[in-house]
């Protein structure tokens, strides 16, 4: 029973090994945001922005990958009197494990990815007697990410539909929405 087994796990990544498409990959793409109850500034920050990624695909099945997502910023004047002002602005880094479906469709490729993202806040707050610098905000932090998608490619060129979570402190954490270009390198 062992042999067939490990007969049929050399056979399956022998299989896979053949069918990989390219070992380097780089992307960019669009990025729809969605981060909610930011408490900095007590609303959500909703945005599309930029995005890059770059991987290494040794086998079809199995890719490692890295991010950078521009989350957006946003800037909020209060409500009270004397209103204040309020400039945030988010960043995060992001790797991944990620693991594709053999499908037997070679020209589109379902995934699943899992690592951690570091994420980075940066601001300021400008209160009705502004002083320079007074009120600076920062934060970081790293956090669980995981995602999900679809790539269509021909050839060494293909596009990628895909979603993406990960938690920010003081925040409901960030659902990210993405479109992106990828070009096979080798």
């Amino acid at each position: 029973m062992r042999r067939l087994l490990l007969s049929l796990a050399l056979a399956l990544a022998a299989g896979a090994a053949q069918a990989d498409d390219g070992l380097l990959y780089l992307g960019a793409g669009i990025a729809n945001d969605d981060i909610k109850d930011v408490a900095a500034t007590h609303s959500d920050l909703i945005s599309t922005n930029w995005r890059v990624c770059a991987g290494v695909r040794p086998i079809s099945l199995f890719a490692v990958e890295a991010d950078y997502i521009d989350l957006g910023s946003r800037t909020v004047t209060s409500p009270f009197i004397p209103p204040s002002t309020t400039h945030i602005k988010y960043q995060a880094f992001a790797g991944y494990a990620v693991g594709f479906a053999p499908i037997p469709l070679p020209y589109l490729d379902v995934f699943g990815k899992v690592g951690l993202a570091r994420w980075t806040l940066s601001g300021d707050q400008t209160p009705p007697f502004p002083v320079p610098g007074l009120l600076s905000l920062s934060d970081r932090g790293t956090q669980f990410a995981w995602g999900a998608g679809a790539q269509a490619h021909v050839g060494d060129v293909g596009a990628r539909l895909e979603y993406e979570h990960f938690g920010i402190r003081n925040t409901d954490g960030a659902n990210l929405i993405s479109l992106s270009v990828f070009l096979n390198l080798f």
